[in-house]
């Protein structure tokens, strides 16, 4: 955070000095006012390049691959799996239960066998773990 702050700092003072060496080259007769806006325009094109550019390049990380065979040997069964993936998303019991069009009670007893199977105490330490066995792709 600190460094896209500083850049666009520098990018905010390299702009008010270029302006204000257009408004001076302006004032001295030595450009015209379009060749000056023509140059400030050219600028903020280069720049709005290197923005993208630098924006594409970043390493976008690979879905991780969901391991079937460490769902099956923990016990998890496929309706239990799916409540887990709401789960993920941040949905409460009573969303899980409309979205799966089941009742909230047994939202609650999948979630439970789920906390068991998954030995966690908490939904969030239950989705932490289920990242670190790699059976959620989030």
């Amino acid at each position: 955070m600190k460094k896209t702050i500083f850049v666009f700092s520098a990018l905010i003072i390299a702009l008010l000095a270029l302006f204000q060496l257009s408004k001076y080259a302006y004032i001295s007769g030595d450009i015209s006012i379009e060749i000056a806006i023509a140059i400030i325009a050219v600028v903020f094109f280069i720049i709005g390049i290197y923005i993208n550019r630098r924006t594409l390049r970043k390493d976008r990380s690979s879905p991780q691959i969901v391991d079937h065979q460490k769902i099956e040997s923990l016990g998890i069964s496929k309706r239990e799996y799916e409540v887990l993936v709401h789960i993920s998303h941040g949905l409460s019991n009573k969303e899980i239960a409309e979205k799966l069009f089941i009742s909230e009670s047994t939202i609650k007893t999948h979630v439970s066998n789920l906390l068991v199977k998954l030995d966690a105490k908490r939904r969030t330490h239950a989705i932490q773990k289920a990242k670190d066995l790699q059976i959620l792709s989030i």
